[in-house]
């Protein structure tokens, strides 16, 4: 076992796009679990587009940063949970973390199903995917989705939970024509373009020609807007993130037809998944069986190596991965 754990640190807080200066690798010894904590072995860190928010005031300055990881338990001062026992917790970025254990959730072992599906279709990303059309929009079978940013971890696993759950025709937008493809050669969706080739509305339109029944937002700005002109009669758009405007300093007003929305009896709402971790369990239940069929998979782009975090939270925010990207030890 290394005597020595590595931990990322923000060192200074980013105008528009980050670098990797502002980060730091600091090398302490392993920390101690206290009583009721365990120390933790970490296995396999996620980077997240929300991480780029947090980094505007949320994070603590040359302090550890916070994400999902799963881990194996190599000590424990804590009842019910044993050393060897994988858990999933949030004290990332980090190659060892002392935890309390109440602070962390022990992974059922799914036959078949990799262990890093916990971070993607059957974590945070395909939870937030799974809350979004069941509890915030309600999808119902025969409708019509658009999703923004669908080749992302949030965007594929829509996509593929949607279809599970009938809806009749997919489309979605992303940022190159090899995503686009992917979309709909591996995802299942119908239809996708690439948002660079011209006006959203425009090429909203020429996928979806009689227009959608709900929008699922990772994006927001222009691509909002164009679903708001796009969806029928008492539509919904789910908002989950705006990942368009995240390196922005200054915010370009969204191009909103505000009359539409009275107009077409629209919904509009926004949700934290960390309210809805109780629907973890239906997640499972609902996810698992398609896994272990090959119904479904589990999206991801896999960076090698603890050293490499930092790369692989600036790739992400540039867009170069394909469905979740997560970083493996």
């Amino acid at each position: 076992m290394n005597e020595t754990a590595l931990t990322v640190q923000q060192t200074a807080r980013p105008t528009g796009f980050p670098t990797a200066g502002h980060f730091r690798f600091v090398e302490s010894a392993l920390p101690a679990p206290a009583p009721g904590e365990l120390l933790v072995e970490n296995l396999y860190w996620s980077v997240d587009p929300y991480h780029r928010e947090m980094m505007d005031g949320a994070f603590a300055l040359n302090a550890p940063l916070e994400g999902r990881t799963i881990g194996r338990v190599l000590e424990s001062r804590a009842p019910g949970i044993a050393a060897g026992e994988l858990v999933f917790h949030r004290a990332g970025w980090r190659t060892h973390s002392a935890v309390a254990a109440e602070q962390v959730r022990v992974l059922p072992q799914f036959e078949g199903v990799p262990l890093s599906a916990h971070l993607g279709i059957l974590g945070g990303t395909g939870l937030t995917a799974y809350v979004g059309l069941t509890r915030i929009a309600r999808l119902k079978e025969g409708q019509d989705v658009f999703v923004s940013a669908a080749a992302g971890g949030v965007g594929t696993a829509t996509g593929r939970l949607a279809r599970l759950l009938g809806a009749r025709r997919l489309v979605g937008s992303a940022g190159s024509a090899d995503k686009v493809k992917y979309l709909t050669e591996e995802v299942g969706y119908d239809a996708a373009f690439d948002y660079h080739d011209g006006p959203a509305a425009a090429l909203l339109s020429e996928v979806a020609p009689d227009g959608i029944d709900l929008f699922v937002d990772n994006v927001g700005g222009e691509q909002l807007g164009a679903a708001v002109g796009a969806l029928r009669q008492y539509g919904r758009i789910v908002r989950i993130g705006t990942i368009g405007q995240y390196n922005k300093p200054t915010l370009t007003p969204v191009p909103l037809d505000l009359s539409q929305i009275v107009e077409k009896s629209l919904r509009m709402e926004g949700f934290l998944v960390s309210d809805y971790r109780s629907v973890q369990d239906e997640l499972y239940a609902f996810a698992v069986p398609h896994l272990r069929s090959g119904r479904i998979r589990s999206d991801e782009t896999v960076v090698d190596g603890f050293g490499r975090i930092v790369e692989a939270f600036l790739g992400m925010m540039r867009g170069e991965n394909t469905g979740k990207i997560i970083v493996r030890g």
